[in-house]
């Protein structure tokens, strides 16, 4: 079946009032006794942000405490109820005004925020007949339903899951590789080390903790970022953290935070910092490699028996070939902004102890990311670390408890992504014509900008595929993508855009159809406690019914399955409900366990909340290509850690050659290119009280961190002086991308030149114009969208420079949390 605007628009008219206002907020399905309404019952989930109890009262969430085993619960459960109960909440279907008044053309003011509200059934008809109109007109290259981001937690109800399961049954599409948050770092380190890195478990902190000398914590915030998780972190992280501050204290262990910034970690530990100019590890990385290699303080049995390609790389260090200039500290320090001495004293320290190098991720999103991780290998390489206790290097000591130990139990899984056996798609044309079926992550707005254009990526050519309709389900692109203006003028290219999520974001705001999708806290489901300890399993209680008119993924998409033609409780759902599944995969859980854990049944576990697997055991990065390379080779071409990569040089690329150089930025401050017109270099972090841009829209949490309510710019003394700025100020950040407000905070953290905005900030711009202004204080508004080199193609968001002022006149109202302005037709 499908239907038309005017079919839709009559049908409009004859709807009842009833059937589109729905249930009123906080009207529960079940009678409920006496006794809970008086005192209330506790619930046990789990977040990103750690597990905990909740006390319900008279079906509202009245009380939030951390889970008893979390002994370092974070200060983000503080907003949880704010994520439930907040004005930003996706309360009904709605369908953008000027896409349903469309007589012809595409091109349309999308981004207005003009909404109309719609029944759930209009909604669904109305998505159903964008994607056959979309599949039988430009097939399956015209659709992108491939997304990475951070979904909410669960293993049933992954939104990413149950979308494209339901958009694979109906037909083919467009998907994304690849994601933003290490989208280099995981590219690169499959040709160095043989993986990816960035998600593989670490050396066990004890080991670290009982093993090393010196720890370099470059680029990193492990204390900032490991509050959260992928799935239900522990936090048992902080204890070694914990540790650490006191060998610090002793001296025991010597720790140097290397970071244009003084950082949250090195504040808890008290330790060391090594300020380097913004953008510029790999020149000083390349002198520190020089120091080594003539002062003869690197290992040479080390790389004679587990390395290959070590000599063309020296060559260069040494000026003997490509730009034929000595990487001396004397040429590295003009660069990074490090004395020379300081340089060799450097690099003395890192050969004189066990040292463990520890790299966090951001260093990896800016332009020719690859190359500091491919720097850190050589650099580890040299020092002969690798595959030791306390020593080598690791990329992920920051992630989900990632050095927690590990009792290697196995985790609940999940529901099937992909189509049953012997199932086929509604339209089951694969012939993408020509066009890429996969793109990576970071350039599908350069895709629709420019269908057809061939770029190259990790050894491929990928022509760019003419998406006309695109696909979003509990994810927020307009969030992580760089450069909004530059996203607004693609978007006119684009036909439908559809957005199933529970808060108005700002991909909400610049889609076509918007579907109410209930938040984590209103269904039931599980997940794995610890992401990579697998310390338990943990029960998702259901605390709340959906607030609304809001749906499970699962019943969004089977609602949808049902206009394919499909019998959606049999075909897509497998005959089972939400509690079925739910048990199943405990179930499941428990047979793959058996043996080794043993596990309650079902009616058990649900009734306690968690079940737990004991203690871990510790683990070696390496050890066992340390041990022996020949029996335990890398994942690599040869085996070997390679230092030079002969099929990466193989490739030709101009930007990522066959090893680590160092490449002049497009835009880079202290001096670097474009610095004369806009001098600040931006850093767009993590942030400290959110997950990116998920628990923004938590009115209590967010503002205990605003200024003036809006996001907060960390700023140098001396910079704010310099422009009439004080402490408290709005001030307007921009560039010739775009511009924003956000409020000044001044802080001797900062170094001159640098200017911190945390991403994650929602994107509230005054209008759909381009250049709007944003009203609240979206980095993603400034920051560049080019690839990092030819062989990732990931986000540079931290190649970025700006200028700011103190903002003039009365500045607009924030409107990025007021959700749609609903009209009526």
């Amino acid at each position: 079946m499908t239907i038309n605007r005017r079919t839709f628009l009559k049908g409009m008219l004859s709807v009842s009032a009833t059937a589109v206002i729905g249930p009123t907020l906080l009207v529960a399905t079940d009678a409920q006794a006496n006794s809970e309404l008086l005192e209330g019952t506790w619930r046990t989930s789990g977040s990103h942000w750690g597990a905990f109890r909740a006390r319900i009262v008279g079906g509202e969430v009245a009380e939030v405490v951390a889970f008893n085993h979390d002994k370092h619960p974070t200060e983000m459960l503080e907003g949880v109820k704010g994520l439930i109960y907040n004005p930003s909440r996706v309360r009904y279907p709605m369908v953008r005004l000027d896409w349903l008044k469309r007589t012809e053309g595409w091109n349309t003011t999308r981004g207005d925020n003009r909404f109309v509200r719609v029944t759930w059934d209009q909604a669904l008809d109305l998505f159903y007949s964008e994607l056959e109109r979309v599949q039988k007109t430009y097939g399956p290259a015209g659709v992108l339903a491939g997304q990475t981001g951070w979904r909410q937690t669960g293993q049933f109800h992954s939104c990413t899951t149950h979308m494209q399961r339901a958009m694979a049954m109906h037909g083919f599409f467009v998907k994304k590789i690849g994601d933003y948050s290490t989208g280099a770092g995981q590219t690169i380190m499959p040709y160095v080390l043989g993986s990816t890195e960035v998600y593989a478990q670490q050396t066990s902190w004890q080991l670290v903790l009982d093993n090393a000398k010196q720890i370099v914590i470059w680029a990193n915030d492990p204390v900032k970022n490991a509050q959260v998780g992928w799935q239900c972190p522990t936090h048992d992280v902080y204890g070694y953290f914990d540790q650490l501050k006191d060998k610090v204290e002793k001296g025991d262990i010597k720790v140097i935070s290397v970071d244009p910034v003084v950082s949250k970690t090195q504040k808890f530990l008290g330790c060391e910092h090594q300020y380097i100019n913004p953008q510029t590890d790999v020149p000083f990385m390349l002198a520190l490699a020089h120091t080594l290699y003539t002062e003869d303080l690197y290992d040479k049995e080390f790389i004679k028996v587990y390395c290959l390609g070590f000599e063309p790389f020296i060559d260069y260090v040494m000026g003997k070939t490509k730009d034929k200039v000595e990487k001396t500290p004397e040429w590295a320090a003009k660069i990074c902004g490090v004395e020379p001495d300081r340089i060799r004293e450097f690099a003395r320290m890192l050969a004189s102890e066990r040292t463990q190098l520890m790299f966090g991720w951001c260093v990896q999103r800016q332009q020719h990311g690859e190359q500091p991780y491919w720097m850190g290998a050589v650099l580890a390489s040299m020092l002969g670390g690798i595959g030791l206790p306390g020593s080598g290097v690791s990329y992920a000591h920051h992630y989900s408890g990632i050095g927690e130990p590990a009792t290697g139990a196995a985790g609940p899984g999940g529901f099937p992504r992909n189509l049953d056996p012997g199932m086929v798609p509604k339209h089951n044309n694969s012939d993408f014509k020509g066009y890429s079926s996969t793109i990576p992550v970071a350039r599908w707005i350069e895709a629709i900008e420019n269908p057809g254009k061939v770029i190259n990526h990790n050894g491929n050519k990928v022509k760019l595929p003419p998406i006309k309709m695109v696909i979003v389900s509990g994810n927020n692109p307009w969030h992580h993508h760089q450069d909004h203006n530059r996203m607004k003028k693609a978007y006119h290219n684009i036909e439908t855009a559809v957005t199933i999520d529970f808060a108005w974001t700002a991909t909400c705001r610049f889609s076509d159809i918007v579907l109410p999708a209930c938040t984590q806290f209103e269904r039931n489901d599980i997940d794995l406690y610890g992401a990579y300890s697998a310390t338990g399993v943990l029960a998702m209680h259901k605390l709340v019914d959906p607030l609304y008119q809001s749906r499970t993924d699962f019943e969004i998409f089977k609602g949808l399955t049902a206009r394919f033609g499909l019998n959606k409780d049999k075909e897509y759902a497998q005959e089972m409900n939400e509690m079925q599944w739910v048990e199943k995969l405990y179930n499941e859980c428990v047979t793959a366990n058996k043996g080794n854990f043993e596990m309650p049944d079902f009616e058990t576990f649900w009734k306690e909340g968690y079940v737990g697997f004991g203690k871990g055991s510790t683990f070696v990065r390496h050890a066992l290509f340390r041990e022996d390379p020949e029996l335990n080779p890398l994942g690599t071409p040869s085996g070997f850690i390679e230092i030079t990569s002969r099929k990466i040089g193989g490739f030709g690329y101009e930007y990522c050659q066959e090893h680590p150089m160092w490449f002049e930025k497009a835009e880079r401050s202290h001096g670097g290119p474009g610095s004369e017109k806009f001098p600040m270099w931006l850093q767009s972090c993590h942030p400290d009280k959110r997950l990116h841009s998920q628990m923004c829209e938590s009115p209590a949490l967010r503002e205990t961190y605003t200024v003036q309510g809006r996001e907060p710019a960390y700023i140098n003394p001396e910079d704010a002086k310099a422009r009439g700025v004080k402490d408290g100020d709005l001030i307007r950040v921009f560039n010739d991308r775009g511009q924003l407000i956000a409020g000044a905070v001044v802080s001797d953290d900062y170094p001159p030149g640098v200017i911190r905005i945390q991403e994650g900030a929602w994107y509230g711009p005054t209008g759909s114009e381009i250049g709007a202004i944003d009203t609240y204080g979206d980095p993603n508004t400034v920051t560049l969208d080019v690839g990092t080199s030819e062989l990732a193609q990931a986000c540079s968001a931290y190649t970025c420079v700006v200028d700011y002022e103190k903002f003039k006149g009365e500045a607009p109202a924030v409107n990025a949390f007021s959700g749609p302005e609903i009209v009526t037709l």
